[in-house]
């Protein structure tokens, strides 16, 4: 049974930094692309960025482009979101997810198979 977990998320003030971590236990990542993606109140998931299996590549929406910083180590078996400079806008329940299909979309969400419960980033004074 492949699981996998979000840590990492908190209470920030705008212009602060956080650092998300997604595990997985039941299979290793290595081979697999990891995504996160995120649900703000009253909205509809939406994606956030995308690393492949080597972490040679990687993908942002752009709205996190050039803040957010998407990452993976093969011998703790985790990827790793940073998010720097950090909005209200932000706030968010933020998803990890792993891949299944090797190229395709990287917002498609029918391309993920294994999801994580969710960790909640709230970006508040």
């Amino acid at each position: 049974q492949v699981q996998l977990v979000e840590s990492g998320g908190g209470l920030v003030e705008p212009g602060g930094s956080l650092r998300l971590s997604c595990t997985s236990s039941g299979s290793k990542l290595d081979y697999y692309a990891v995504g996160w993606f995120r649900q703000a109140p009253g909205k509809s998931r939406e994606f956030v960025a995308l690393i492949n299996w080597s972490g040679s590549q990687t993908n942002y929406s752009d709205s996190v482009k050039d803040r957010f910083t998407i990452s993976r180590d093969g011998a703790k078996n985790t990827v790793y979101l940073k998010m720097d400079s950090l909005k209200p806008e932000d706030t968010a329940v933020y998803y990890c997810a792993r891949k299944w299909r090797t190229g395709g979309s990287s917002s498609d969400e029918d391309e993920y198979d294994y999801w994580g419960q969710g960790t909640q980033v709230t970006v508040s004074s």
